[in-house]
């Protein structure tokens, strides 16, 4: 698998968009390849965000036959039938297409998908001062992955998104927390639901570096009573550059 095909089939696994092989291929990649995971990480910061900013929308009843101009084959019964050496990466991005049949999330996420790893590629000038974003897969023991957090050091926005269910504990609340270099948690406040968005102050957003731990606890309803974490910690995972 070349490094292109890599980044595309963890940004299908990141968007859901996988079955059968190539969902089982993934899922053994996720667990044993930190790179992959890695990848797969990034893009679902980059994704995460579209599904609060696009509205639903139905695909149009053309959307196969533009496919099929697109991709360059013919597609019957939404299946893709040409032949050649690229059938395995067409039938795949029939699949990708298919996710964005199913639903208005799935349609926004899968065109900025195609956007990224289809269009012709742009040098955007860049700010040299401008830090680069940070980017934690948070696991247990397991490597089973429950949450992908982001932080722009520019806005000092921190945004933290469950991967999969985080079954709630009834009476109590999950909190996350960083942990510095000095090993003392800092409360990031508690999670209300799937997803967190904070603006951290400026003192906190400075101790925001590669490899300072975030971690996610089950606490008491309101979060910790002594400002430290009090119940078990579920999930951690370190700050990386994306």
């Amino acid at each position: 698998m070349t490094a292109e095909d890599r980044d595309q089939f963890a940004a299908e696994y990141a968007l859901g968009a996988l079955g059968g092989d190539d969902l089982a291929q993934a899922r053994s990649l996720a667990a044993t390849d930190a790179g992959f995971r890695a990848e797969v990480a990034r893009w679902r910061a980059r994704l995460s965000p579209l599904l609060d900013e696009v509205e639903p929308a139905s695909p149009p009843d053309a959307l196969w036959s533009k496919i099929e101009q697109r991709i360059g084959g013919q597609v019957q019964d939404g299946e893709q039938i040409q032949a050649g050496a690229n059938v395995i990466q067409l039938r795949r991005r029939v699949t990708l297409w298919r996710g964005v049949a199913a639903g208005a999330t799935a349609l926004a996420a899968s065109l900025a998908l195609v956007l990224v790893t289809q269009a012709p590629r742009t040098v955007t000038p860049v700010q040299a001062a401008a830090p680069a974003p940070l980017v934690a897969m948070l696991g247990d023991e397991a490597r089973d992955m429950k949450l992908v957090a982001s932080f722009d050091p520019a806005s000092r926005r921190l945004m933290v998104a469950a991967a999969r269910d985080v079954p709630a504990v009834p009476g109590h609340a999950h909190e996350l927390w960083m942990i510095p270099a000095d090993g003392k948690p800092r409360s990031l406040g508690t999670m209300p639901g799937p997803k967190m968005r904070a603006q951290l102050p400026l003192p906190m957003a400075k101790q925001f570096r590669e490899g300072v731990t975030l971690a996610l606890s089950v606490e008491p309803m309101g979060g910790s009573p002594t400002g430290l974490p009090t119940g078990p910690v579920i999930a951690s995972g370190k700050l990386e550059r994306a």
